[in-house]
């Protein structure tokens, strides 16, 4: 059974962790990857999350992807199918002592031009303690969510971190040009401004997508929190406000006022319980909840993503496994899963493509399973 939508077509690694050369095929279907710890499961989702920008799923350095007594660096290459657009060739790549480089369609490109194909949402095992782990965790889900809808929001985060970095700099100097200050307080501001402005709106479109969920999985009520003062909404103001605030984070050696200081909370909705109060069992359900919802919205949008789920199954009990399975034929993804049991996605049957990976001779193989 072949797909017409929007889906990664085929997938090429070279160097990559434990797999040397791999070539994949798929039709647009759910991907059901299965084998031993260990066998390299993982990195075939971690490469497809290099198909985003950013630094993938495991957030690894480049050099740390590189497979290891290969010293050549590191190629994924990706043909996404993008109707009715002609196929588009992504190619990601990392040679030792350069920066990883994008092509796009053999031409070089940045990795915010990612953002404009098909989005890439992931959920892997170390997101479990997103709701008790610090709030830089957070953001990063929140921003992700952002990035999937508008996808000039990369260029802005970009910007913002420059700027911060740039007056951090002056600020542990204890520089006296305020000149100097005012130009990148009025860069901070302005570029921050369009990264809260994308947060929020990921925030409406987050929870208008629960709203339409089934009763599987909780709906969790989200909210930007800050420890301090929330930065203005207007840039003017958020650059007034950075000037007063000059001596104070002059003292701290680094900016406290922004969108970078922000922190996301959840709330279980229907019992009221913050997440990081909930169990184990909840918070991931909470997790899956709002990776769905994503989903849903950019399905809607007509911009169906790459759903990567690394070992989610094994989380779930058997009716929020079956919920999970049935939302994303219903929505058409085209999601990659991964399990150590063949039978934790046996019931996706005919549904998903089914593919077993393996290690041999030190390298992993995959095959169909």
């Amino acid at each position: 059974m072949s797909r017409e939508g929007a889906h990664l077509a085929a997938l090429a690694l070279s160097q990559v962790r434990s797999h040397g050369r791999a070539r994949l095929a798929f039709d647009g279907r759910p991907v059901a990857i299965t084998g031993p710890n260990g066998s390299g499961k993982t990195t075939l989702l971690e490469a497809v999350s290099y198909l985003s920008p950013g630094r993938g799923l495991r957030r690894a350095a480049a050099e740390e992807v590189a497979r290891r007594g290969q010293g050549d660096g590191w190629k994924v290459v990706g043909t996404l199918v993008m109707p009715p657009d002609p196929g588009r060739e992504v190619e990601t790549f990392w040679a030792p002592g350069e920066a990883r480089g994008v092509r796009i369609d053999g031409k070089a490109a940045s990795q915010p031009d990612l953002a404009r194909l098909l989005p890439v949402l992931w959920l892997v095992p170390a997101m479990d303690r997103l709701w008790t782990d610090a709030a830089e965790g957070r953001r990063r889900f929140l921003d992700r969510a952002a990035l999937s809808f508008e996808p000039a929001h990369a260029e802005a985060s970009l910007l913002y971190e420059k700027a911060m970095r740039e007056r951090n700099r002056l600020l542990k100097e204890q520089s006296r040009d305020g000149r100097w200050f005012a130009a990148l307080e009025r860069q901070m501001a302005e570029a921050g401004a369009r990264v809260a402005r994308a947060r929020a709106a990921a925030l409406l479109r987050l929870h208008g997508a629960q709203a339409q969920a089934g009763g599987a999985f909780p709906a969790a009520t989200l909210a930007l929190t800050f420890p301090e003062e929330a930065p203005p909404e207007a840039e003017d103001a958020f650059a007034e406000a950075l000037g007063r605030g000059r001596w104070r984070d002059m003292a701290a050696g680094r900016s406290l006022l922004g969108p970078h200081r922000a922190d996301l909370d959840a709330t279980w909705e229907a019992k009221g319980v913050p997440a990081r109060d909930c169990s184990t069992g909840e918070q991931k359900a909470l997790l899956v909840s709002l990776i769905l919802a994503n989903a849903r919205a950019l399905s809607e949008d007509g911009r169906p993503p790459l759903l990567l789920l690394d070992e989610v199954a094994a989380h779930l009990d058997p009716a929020r496994r079956e919920a999970l399975f049935d939302e994303v034929a219903a929505l058409g993804l085209q999601a990659f899963m991964t399990a150590t049991e063949p039978a934790l996605l046996a019931p996706l049957g005919g549904r998903a493509q089914h593919l077993g990976v393996r290690e041999e001779g030190g390298a992993s193989v995959v095959e169909p399973a």
